[in-house]
């Protein structure tokens, strides 16, 4: 039994000492380590905001006169908006919104740029061409304009609002990707693998990609905050999420016309928008660290 561990242990002893080192990297960066607790939190009251919240109906259209704009108090945490509402259960569910926000357009931006990124930096010629000249077409308007004009030209409702974020999210990622991959594709480890006759698909996705996703996979990360932080930017300017629907950034644009009198109103869901956004760019400056040996000496 003791030589069959032991067995199992030199298997994964690489892995093993990968984890630890990526601890005690971790460990640290204090930092990292609050913006870890940061996003946990978030995601923790998202997931658990049918159970924690004490007026789950108040995500509604709910009208309760009698309590509007009442401040912070033990019956209401973070006060009352103008109908009545409690504004802590608003942002408990708000904060599930914005983390399925997040996930979902760098997900399937990840998903169109990987390919493509893969395809512009390993086969080049006029594949590359093609594929670049139509990013530079989306990389050519600013990453906040863009998404104004197709949000604004579909509609205001989330489903636009995360259509407009992949949209200009993707060619970002091809960009990043496709430099990686020029870089790698020289290594002597890669022209074996060509030498005896691995198909392009096989050596992209299992030779090129698992050694050129270190920058991406650290972008990808602090991408999450900026994705909520443009998508709450958008209902706050009307063409985003509809009421009732408890998005922060739509909170803060109700609330802004009755600051600073009853600041609750506004100050609580843009408090958990800067905690997010916060949070997911401490973890990729931690990420850089633990995957990029050059930053930890610099």
């Amino acid at each position: 039994m003791a030589a069959e561990s032991e067995s199992v242990f030199e298997r994964h002893r690489g892995v093993i000492e990968a984890v630890s080192e990526a601890v005690y990297i971790l460990g640290k960066n204090r930092l990292t380590v609050v913006g870890i607790g940061m996003v946990l939190l978030i995601v923790l009251l998202g997931l658990l905001a049918p159970v924690i919240a004490p007026y789950p109906g108040h995500t509604q259209s709910v009208t309760n006169f009698e309590q509007s704009l009442q401040p912070p108090s033990s019956e209401h945490l973070f006060g009352t908006d103008r109908l009545g509402r409690d504004i802590f259960s608003r942002v408990l569910f708000g904060a599930r919104i914005s983390v399925k926000i997040a996930v979902s357009v760098v997900g399937a931006a990840l998903a169109i740029g990987i390919p493509l990124g893969l395809a512009a930096g390993y086969i080049g010629g006029r594949v590359e061409m093609l594929i670049m000249r139509v990013t530079d077409v989306f990389v050519s308007v600013p990453r906040l304009i863009l998404p104004v004009a197709i949000a604004g030209a579909l509609g205001p409702s989330l489903r636009n609002v995360m259509i407009a974020l992949v949209i200009t999210w993707w060619p970002w990622y091809v960009r990043l990707l496709r430099s990686e991959v020029k870089e790698v594709k020289s290594e002597e480890y890669v022209e074996a693998v060509e030498g005896l006759g691995a198909k392009k698909l096989r050596v992209m996705f299992v030779h090129l990609l698992p050694n050129s996703l270190t920058s991406l996979l650290v972008q990808a990360t602090m991408d999450m905050g900026w994705v909520i932080l443009v998508a709450a930017s958008l209902s706050f300017i009307g063409i985003g999420a509809s009421p009732p629907t408890p998005e922060w950034g739509l909170m803060v644009a109700r609330g802004r016309e009755f600051m600073p009198t009853y600041w609750w109103y506004s100050v609580f869901p843009g408090l958990f928008i800067f905690i997010t956004v916060m949070g997911f760019n401490l973890i990729g400056d931690g990420l850089r660290d633990i995957l990029d040996p050059r930053s930890r000496m610099e």
